[in-house]
């Protein structure tokens, strides 16, 4: 008897010992530590980069790291990572979160969470002035160029399933094929173009069809098993929508004030998987 009752309190323990466990989760752990691990490619401007004057990283995506280690209470760190390390790098809990220039889209939605969308990236076309195109549909059939391996690449592929896509090694080199006339259009993200467009000669000049081809919600990444934590994230954002604070840092690192003169055509919310 007094077996059996020494051995239901050793299981009662073990039991208390585990629920108090699985009650701990990464809020507890990031506010225990004291610092958010915001993991970003530090080499995309403006959204993070180090800054040429004072060496520090900034950018948008760094700023909006930081809304989420306020909301927390916590100071926030920032992890350099490559782009094909993102995914791996949160998943194997080497940072807490992704601010990295990450796309939505429903093959990386089922290996990570997404938060809602914090950024929508306009993806477009850029023509050479003289070529007479002015809209999506007359480049159906056309050749057009985009860097290869991209979610660019694959969608203006499905999207004008007439043209002939090209791919190329980056946005530079494909830049470099419309100005060479091998290809009729390149396609990439409005942020992309604008800064070609301030990059091309005078005697050169393109411009953007005005009209998007599709959009593509970026939100923060979050590991899958950490929904209290997503949650939080959530309402750290719609928090700076509500304030203003969102547009406040969109103007600031695209703005009227920038050189990207972009104007902010959506809100933070949801991302409709």
């Amino acid at each position: 008897m007094k077996r059996h009752s020494l051995f239901a309190a050793c299981l009662g323990l073990a039991t208390l010992t585990l629920g108090a466990a699985a009650q701990a989760d990464q809020i507890d752990d990031i506010k225990a530590r004291g610092e958010l691990v915001c993991g970003t490619l530090g080499t995309s401007q403006p959204f993070s980069f180090q800054d040429g004057a004072t060496r520090q990283l900034v950018g948008y995506d760094v700023d909006v790291c930081k809304l989420v280690a306020d909301k927390l209470g916590v100071k926030v760190s920032y992890k350099l990572l490559s782009v094909a390390a993102r995914v791996p790098e949160l998943n194997e809990g080497r940072v807490d979160i992704l601010a990295a220039n990450l796309g939505y889209s429903p093959d990386r939605a089922e290996q990570i969470a997404f938060s809602h969308a914090y950024y929508v990236s306009p993806q477009k076309l850029l023509v050479r002035k003289d070529s007479g195109f002015d809209s999506i549909e007359a480049l159906n059939g056309r050749r057009v160029g985009a860097t290869k391996g991209s979610s660019s690449e694959r969608e203006i592929k499905r999207i004008l399933d007439k043209s002939q896509v090209i791919g190329y090694g980056d946005s530079s080199a494909t830049y470099l094929a419309l100005q060479q006339k091998k290809v009729d259009a390149q396609f990439a993200s409005e942020l992309v173009l604008a800064r070609l467009v301030l990059q091309s000669p005078p005697t050169a000049p393109v411009t953007v069809i005005a009209k998007s081809v599709f959009d593509e919600p970026w939100g923060l990444g979050v590991r899958k098993s950490e929904p209290r934590f997503l949650q939080t994230v959530n309402q750290a954002l719609d928090e700076a929508e509500s304030s203003g604070a969102a547009a406040k840092l969109f103007d600031k690192w695209f703005g009227a004030e920038t050189p990207y003169k972009l104007e902010r055509g959506f809100k933070i919310g949801p991302i409709a998987g």
